[in-house]
């Protein structure tokens, strides 16, 4: 397209051709006549039509739509977040959840007289019978300190720190074994809640419950998403959907069942090779790290039931995969590492020597547990907890061992 304008008010001509097809015109502008060279200048400049005016205007318009409707779901999503945050940290202060971050190792502590399997935990929130503050004279009085080992995943009669005070008792020892496991908790919340509870219940000795699976790993290291509630209620939703093959129900109705797998196969096999990394040859990382911040407490713990004449026996309990070969070259295989690369006695043996060091009494059960492995299975099914077979497993190499340590009752 082409056309001429001339402007009567300028000695100018302009020709206007039409070639973008966004709407812009082309305009050369050309002096009619003048004396100075050179006989024309053509200048370039754009014009709108009026359909580009049109069709501008109704873009300008529908790019401010989205940008308004945008910036209110922005708005919305944004109150709805710190009213939930706002919401979580309420009901959290009130009735806390284990879900949300806490430096407390009452994080995980059960709830009072909260129903698990055929039995209530007691008062305080421990999987035991009700006990009494001050020891009965002429008992002796143990305390059982660890994590989930400890508080147990059977059912109240199976756990392997009931059955020791049973088998201790039929054996003629006058004996409470105070069961104070509290799920989660670490070397760190081990001395706390010694320190805390346990040397005021007036103990002779404390039966602290290592698990080479969980005790190693730092988990005070706070990760960035934990500081929002929202996000982590939605990363716990996540995990359950994803990892978890069912649901272990632990509350009344239920039924106990010793074959029920607790995770999928992929999500315990990702666990166990994240874990793997204590079993690496040479990993001074390691030595140097989570295993000296463990042994610091543990130490700490020595030093204060010595001072306080309290006997202390360690019980070393090993992770699964150290005992089933299975398990081994299924974690070998997928670290992509040579076998050759992995020791897994490698942490009990620098607990044990480190222990001998500091004089600290132990129970290592990683060698009679491979034994047993062989033919029997010892361990929940996709999960590092033991079974019933292996909670009656380790009470009877714990009685065997704390028979020949308990001082004779006073009568």
């Amino acid at each position: 397209m082409f056309f001429k304008k001339e402007n009567p008010a300028s000695n100018v001509l302009l020709h206007f051709s039409k070639k973008d097809p966004a709407g812009w015109w082309s305009v050369d502008q050309v002096l009619k006549s003048g004396p100075r060279p050179p006989a024309f200048l053509k200048r370039r400049a754009k014009v709108y039509s009026a359909s580009a005016l049109t069709n501008e205007t109704h873009y300008m318009t529908t790019l401010k739509g989205i940008l308004r409707v945008g910036r209110d779901v922005l708005i919305i999503v944004l109150i709805t977040v710190a009213l939930g945050e706002l919401g979580l940290r309420i009901y959290n202060s009130i009735d806390p959840l284990a879900i949300f971050y806490s430096e407390s190792y009452n994080r995980f502590r059960g709830k009072p007289f909260s129903p698990f399997w055929n039995f209530h935990l007691n008062s305080r929130g421990f999987n035991d019978v009700e006990f009494s503050a001050h020891k009965t004279p002429g008992t002796i009085r143990i305390l059982g300190i660890g994590d989930s080992f400890a508080f147990g995943v059977v059912p109240y009669e199976y756990n392997y720190l009931t059955l020791v005070e049973k088998y201790l008792k039929q054996s003629g020892h006058n004996v409470e074994l105070i069961n104070m496991g509290i799920p989660g908790i670490q070397p760190p919340e081990y001395l706390s809640l010694l320190v805390h509870e346990g040397f005021a219940l007036e103990p002779d000795r404390v039966l602290l419950s290592f698990s080479i699976n969980s005790d190693f790993e730092d988990s005070r290291r706070r990760k960035l998403i934990s500081y929002s509630y929202v996000a982590s209620l939605i990363k716990y939703v996540l995990e359950r959907w994803k990892k978890y093959e069912g649901i272990v129900r632990a509350g009344d109705g239920f039924a106990y069942d010793d074959n029920s797998p607790t995770f999928t196969d992929d999500a315990y096999l990702k666990l166990e090779l994240k874990n793997s990394t204590i079993f690496w040859r040479d990993n001074w990382a390691f030595e140097g790290g989570d295993f000296a911040t463990a042994m610091f407490f543990i130490s700490e713990i020595k030093r204060l039931c010595g001072s306080r004449n309290i006997g202390l026996t360690i019980v070393l309990i090993p992770d699964e995969i150290q005992v089933s070969k299975a398990l081994q070259a299924q974690v070998t295989a997928a670290s992509g590492r040579a076998p050759a690369s992995y020791d897994f006695t490698l942490p009990n043996r620098l607990l044990r020597a480190r222990l001998e060091e500091l004089k600290v009494d132990y129970i290592d059960l990683i060698t009679e547990f491979s034994a047993h492995s062989l033919h029997d299975r010892l361990y929940r099914p996709n999960d590092s907890h033991w079974n019933i077979a292996g909670n009656e497993l380790a009470s009877r190499i714990i009685l065997q061992h704390l028979s020949a340590q308990l001082r004779p009752v006073d009568k």
